[in-house]
């Protein structure tokens, strides 16, 4: 007691000492607890960030696979399993009735033998090599043996040993001159004809030597740059290089106005042409991209040209509208067409599933295509959706090498084809529960099952295709000239571009020879300017039989 009296204040001190620690260590636990609730918060936030990093990785990796495929993968899309004898049905898990289980596996069977019976047709075909044809131009040129060049009468002649060898010899251009006569009367005075001038007359030109007014280049020359450009995939400045060789000098912007002018030349056959197919009741449509010069980008955008084909008439039309993919340009295009059309899946076309008149067909190749580029993500699913497409095409080829009617066509697809529609949508609706819906399978069954409607009624008509193949050949020839030409200069060259690439696609639909169709086209179509009763239609390749060409 004693020491505390001497020294009061050591326990306060102690007792301040003591709370003060308290104190630090409470707040210190209370900084504890405020940084635990932040590393929750924290992790959370980092949990979201690596899923969405992980959807990116799985969407890139897709598109890497993707472009693999293109690149280096095949380019067939018909699929044949591996191992013949799991060729089967999966009915598992399928809510069937048992009359469309016993329906679809009598049709697969049949499909089938129809598959087995044409392999060992085509084993039986040897490759032969064809005769070169018979209406080229023959040189003969003679050999003799050394042993009879002193004495002939020795030797008795047999029959020759013949040997051809097919030659080329390149194209060569040629002026043609053409004189064009003048004459005057002789029986004018002198004095009559001072008040008068003699009356003088020329033999007029035709419009057949010269398409294009004031200018020097033939029907034939247009024909050779036009086809060289849209069929054989030539820019203009490789055939003014390539006709400098020849010493004929060639100015590109020339060049450039004389397929401006063949183009209009054409339009008015282009215009009918157009009618003529949106009249028949049967097309097919699609588009594909062109690169097209934004001037006021300065750079090259992608524009977008529509194709339309009449199945039946083989007939085709390109459609260019300032490079738009919109809906109001399928509105405006097909506002006047009555009869089936198919398509893609493009959900611009779903439209006219409301549109009376129409019937919207869908293409079991792009159907294919989605499950082809799954197979790495599910190969059992896909392979089972690609073995049932295969059944099929299938049919479609019983079909092509019996030479079938249509009618008779329409009735193997509803024995054999129909059965396994039936089947594979019940499998489509049964299996996208069980996959991920952004999965490249789920992404191919969902696609497939949005459009089913429009893919099972090509089994309506006989006339029907099962895909679009048609016109995405049509588009072949496109796809290739804009990697060789690069782009058009302006949406004008790019409308100007369609009107040919739609005459000289009628021309390969029809197996017209190119240069002979367009030749006559542009030395024949002034015969129309002025005689309104004539139909341009008759200049068509498809009316070759109407006209030589």
């Amino acid at each position: 007691m004693q020491e505390i009296k001497e020294n009061p204040n050591e326990l306060l001190e102690l007792l301040l000492e003591k709370c003060d620690h308290q104190y630090q260590e409470i707040q210190l636990l209370k900084g504890k607890l405020e940084d635990h609730t932040d590393v929750d918060a924290l992790k959370s936030s980092y949990e979201h960030t690596i899923s969405l990093k992980d959807e990116k990785i799985l969407k890139l990796e897709d598109e890497v696979a993707y472009l693999r495929r293109r690149i280096w993968g095949k380019s067939s899309e018909r699929f044949i399993k591996e191992d013949p004898r799991q060729r089967r049905i999966d009915f598992d898990g399928l809510d069937l009735l048992p009359a469309e289980q016993e329906q679809a596996e009598e049709a697969k069977a049949e499909i089938e033998s129809f598959r087995e019976r044409r392999v060992k047709q085509r084993e039986k075909r040897k490759p032969v090599r064809r005769p070169l044809p018979e209406d080229l131009p023959r040189v003969e040129e003679h050999f003799y043996p050394e042993e009879v060049s002193g004495d002939m009468d020795a030797w008795t002649e047999l029959e020759p040993e013949i040997t051809e060898v097919l030659e080329y010899e390149p194209a060569k251009c040629y002026v043609r001159r053409i004189v064009r006569h003048k004459y005057v009367l002789k029986n004018k005075t002198s004095q009559e004809s001072q008040k008068e001038s003699s009356p003088i007359v020329t033999a007029s030109l035709p419009t057949t030597y010269r398409p294009i007014a004031r200018s020097y280049a033939g029907a034939s020359l247009l024909a050779e740059l036009m086809i060289n450009k849209y069929v054989n995939h030539l820019p203009f400045y490789r055939q003014i290089q390539m006709l400098k060789q020849m010493k004929i000098n060639l100015p590109p912007p020339t060049v450039n106005g004389w397929f401006k002018d063949t183009a209009d030349l054409l339009r008015p056959l282009y215009y009918r042409l157009k009618e003529l197919v949106l009249a028949t009741d049967y097309i097919q449509v699609d588009e594909t991209t062109v690169p097209v010069i934004n001037n006021e980008k300065h750079k090259t955008v992608n524009g977008y040209m529509w194709m339309v084909r009449s199945v039946m008439d083989k007939q085709l039309f390109f459609h260019y509208d300032h490079g738009s993919r919109a809906q109001n340009v399928a509105l405006s295009l097909l506002k006047d067409f009555r009869g089936a059309m198919q398509t893609d899946g493009y959900g611009v076309y779903k439209m006219y599933e409301y549109k009376k008149g129409v019937l919207p067909l869908g293409c079991w190749a792009h159907a294919r295509r989605k499950f082809e580029e799954s197979l790495k993500n599910d190969r059992r699913r896909a392979e089972y959706a690609l073995e049932q497409i295969g059944l099929l095409y299938e049919v479609e080829r019983e079909a092509d090498d019996s030479n079938l009617s249509y009618d008779e066509r329409a009735n193997l697809r509803e024995s054999h084809a129909y059965p396994i529609i039936v089947v594979f949508e019940k499998w489509l609706v049964n299996e996208y529960k069980k996959v991920l819906p952004k999965s490249p399978i789920g992404k191919a069954i969902k696609y497939t099952y949005d459009i089913y409607h429009r893919l099972s009624r090509y089994h309506l008509d006989g006339r029907y295709r099962i895909d679009n193949n048609l016109a995405e050949n049509s588009l072949r020839g496109l796809a290739l000239g804009r990697k060789n030409y690069l782009f058009c200069g302006n949406h004008d060259a790019a409308e100007d571009a369609a009107v040919i690439y739609s005459l000289l696609g009628c021309c390969k639909a029809a197996d017209v020879n190119f240069r002979d169709w367009m030749v006559y086209v542009l030395s024949h179509i002034h015969d129309y300017d002025e005689d309104y009763t004539i139909d341009l239609a008759e200049l068509l390749p498809s009316n070759r039989v109407k006209r030589n060409f």
